[in-house]
């Protein structure tokens, strides 16, 4: 890349008023043809720098008719300085599809050069390979996933939750670090939510009970009658002392919290026809459900959470076992799981590459593969990009890039003169070398609707560094520099005036021998100092010391249509 900064400016309206010169004295007719010629080329170059551009050749021997003077007004234009350089062009999307597996082209159904749609198809290829890789790659993956639930399964013995709601009873003392081997006791744990009474009638009664009925549990303990309901009926034969012949009848109520298991109790019922039924004998609450809590497999008690008499709900964890073995198998095997879902994905990526669709809009830019085609691993079969967007990648260095900014426009022209437009999308923050240079890469879209600007071409562009718009503007020929008091260059400009100018200055004498290439200021004009701004090759931006209508000398034209001074 190739960048420099190159003034620009915007001619101004008024052109100074050029004298002619005066009939040169009669000579050749060799020499009065080139004098006209020079001449000629002169004030076109006057026209083409918006009045302002002169030629100025230094001569140490002036010779003695110094010839017309050519003279300027300060005026209102506007100057720019513009950074140039050269950039590429890409698409601004683009997607390759490589094949992964060998196989056989069955079918193609675009050209290159086709306009595409994403989604649509590309081509198919017959591929063994590719389906035998995924058919592999899901049996692995399958396989792990089945050592994963066990190990999993493993790991959940290690942790003992309560298998319903209740509460604890007979807590064993566990502490952190204890062994606690398989099928070791932890706690008993009861429903005491319900209770459940067992009672035997007669037989006399067995049409009159059933499943679902209510009866009134009587305690004696809390002198309380209760509501219950049959929830089984047993047709065993159980015998009284006195030979009466019965059959069990299961109870359950609710408990109101102030019930517990081994409480005596009984129950009535009433019959269809009014008349009470009895049990043979009172019974004994029982709790509704209890079991045995133990431990599924060996290892050291890393967590507790016991208490007598505690409530607790079902799933809620009570002691957590350690076995760093398994827990490494599981990281292990995950590892192994999440490589193998890698390799599926990959298998069914390079499976639908052999069934392809266009993965973006774009335009088919290459295309590798033919029906019939045997193909290898590794070919590309296909290129689309899409050129209705391109990207220009262009490299501005560390003076310029503070004049960049994101939405910025930026002219491009490419080799054949067609210009563009690019717009700033990205500025990358991280900067390299060129050529000892430091350049930061810009990113610029540009608009490509009729395809005109292909795919890895150069362009040029350009942007305004700066610029000074509605300035004082001189031709650039008219600025002369001299030295101030102290020795330092100060730029100046011979203003035409009645009488001497409030900041006029006088110029050093020239030193001895140096006589001949003094530019003195012509009778009626005076040296004033400048400040000066931006310039480019035919104009300069006056800051101060000059006002806008001020006639300046530029340079004298000779008899031979020579610029000088």
């Amino acid at each position: 890349m190739t960048e420099q900064q190159t003034p620009v400016s915007t001619p101004v309206e008024n052109v100074p008023e050029v004298t002619a010169p005066p009939k040169p004295n009669k000579k050749r007719r060799r020499k009065k043809t080139l004098s006209r010629v020079l001449a000629a080329v002169l004030v076109l170059a006057l026209a083409g720098g918006g009045g302002f551009a002169v030629w100025k050749f230094a001569f140490t021997d002036k010779p003695k008719e110094k010839g017309e003077m050519m003279l300027g007004t300060v005026d209102i234009g506007s100057i720019s300085s513009m950074v140039q350089g050269t950039g590429n062009v890409a698409a601004k999307s683009a997607s390759t599809i490589t094949l992964t597996s060998p196989g056989t082209v069955s079918q193609v159904f675009v050209t290159e050069g086709q306009q595409v749609a994403k989604g649509d198809p590309l081509y198919t290829i017959r591929s063994q390979a590719a389906e035998d890789t995924l058919k592999s790659a899901q049996e692995s993956l399958k396989t792990l996933q089945e050592d994963m639930n066990k190990l999993n399964e493993e790991l959940g013995k290690l942790t003992v939750q309560a298998p319903f709601s209740g509460k604890l009873m007979n807590v064993e003392d566990l502490q952190v670090g204890d062994t606690l081997s398989k099928d070791g006791r932890v706690a008993t744990l009861v429903n005491d939510k319900k209770l459940r009474l067992s009672l035997y009638f007669s037989y006399a009664y067995e049409n009159s009970i059933s499943v679902g009925q209510s009866a009134k549990v009587s305690i004696p303990a809390v002198m309380k009658d209760y509501t219950g309901t049959v929830e089984k009926i047993n047709k065993v034969s159980f015998i009284t002392p006195e030979g009466s012949k019965c059959f069990e009848v299961v109870f359950v109520l609710d408990n109101p919290g102030t019930l517990t298991q081994d409480m005596d109790a009984t129950v009535s019922l009433t019959a269809a026809d009014g008349t009470t039924i009895y049990p043979y004998e009172n019974g004994k609450l029982e709790y509704y459900e209890s079991r045995e809590l133990t431990a599924k497999a060996n290892g050291p008690v890393e967590k507790v959470n016991l208490l007598n008499y505690a409530d607790v709900t079902a799933g809620q964890t009570l002691v957590v076992q350690g076995d760093d073995e398994i827990r490494d198998q599981i990281r292990a095997k995950n590892e192994e799981l999440v490589a193998a879902q890698k390799k599926v994905e990959e298998a069914q990526k390079a499976l639908s590459d052999f069934n392809a669709v266009a993965p973006i809009d774009g335009t088919v830019v290459s295309l590798g593969i033919a029906a019939g085609e045997e193909v290898e691993s590794g070919k590309v079969a296909i290129s689309i990009a899409d050129t209705s967007v391109m990207k220009v990648v262009i490299d501005v260095d560390q003076r310029n890039i503070a004049f960049i900014e994101k939405g910025q426009m930026i002219d491009l022209t490419d080799w054949n003169g067609n210009t563009y437009m690019g717009v700033v999308e990205s500025i990358s923050l991280e900067p390299k070398a060129d050529s000892s240079v430091t350049v930061f890469p810009v990113t610029l879209s540009v608009d490509n609707f009729d395809g005109s600007l292909r795919n890895g071409v150069s362009v040029d562009y350009s942007f305004a560094a700066s610029q000074s718009l509605d300035c004082m503007v001189v031709p650039a020929a008219a600025i002369r520099y001299t030295s101030d008091a102290d020795g330092n260059t100060m730029p100046i400009v011979y203003l035409q005036a009645e009488e001497r100018p409030e900041n006029a200055i006088d110029l050093p004498e020239p030193e001895p021998g140096m006589e001949g290439s003094v530019d003195a200021p012509p009778e009626g004009f005076y040296a004033v100092p400048v400040e000066t701004g931006l310039s480019d090759p035919a104009n300069a931006e006056i800051k101060s010391g000059l006002e806008v209508g001020d006639v300046i000398f530029i340079t004298y034209q000779n008899t031979e249509g020579m610029a000088y001074g």
